[in-house]
């Protein structure tokens, strides 16, 4: 059984990740977040710790910002968008188990002093930002690293966030490139 609780945004979530592992989960029910739903996570963010799994779409990003914030010290795992997408529909709900339990094995926390090991030009040197094929390599990337996809900007946040370090990214760097 996983520590710590995982908040996902609906039941049909809780339903995919009893599939793959056993896990206390709590529902956000969408962006809404009731007071009663904001109590029960803090409760377990103090008592276990919680895991942040939301959709890999916009709301699910916009969640996942919002509890960040008042949950600083939340673990953030991450289901890659094209291993949560089946029939158009975009959602943990769609993630295999096998998907589900990668996500969990790279659980990244914030640091609490965010770094600036990495810059623009990492971005742009491995090109990461500025060329056509920019968001495809950062979602392979992001899906690799366990940080997610974002755009360029929200991509270098969480590399320097999440602590990343530059032997591991060059690692998978290079692994793509194959």
């Amino acid at each position: 059984m996983l520590k710590e609780v995982l908040v996902v945004e609906g039941k049909m979530d809780t339903v995919a990740i009893k599939k793959a592992i056993v896990a206390e989960t709590i529902e956000t029910g969408g962006f809404t977040l009731a007071p009663y739903t904001l109590d029960k996570i803090k409760a377990a963010y103090i008592k276990r710790g919680i895991i942040i799994l939301t959709d890999p779409d916009g709301a699910g990003e916009r969640i996942r910002k919002y509890l960040t914030k008042k949950f600083p010290n939340a673990g953030q795992a991450f289901v890659p968008k094209m291993e949560a997408t089946n029939h158009n529909d975009v959602g943990i709900e769609q993630a295999s188990p096998e998907a589900i339990k990668r996500a969990l094995s790279k659980v990244r926390f914030h640091e609490l002093e965010p770094r600036t090991e990495f810059s623009n030009g990492d971005l742009f040197s491995q090109r990461l930002s500025g060329n056509d094929c920019a968001a495809q390599r950062r979602a392979k990337v992001g899906a690799k690293l366990g940080i997610g996809y974002g755009n360029a900007k929200q991509f270098l946040l969480r590399l320097n966030n999440y602590g990343v370090t530059r032997e591991e990214f060059m690692r998978v760097m290079s692994e793509i490139e194959d």
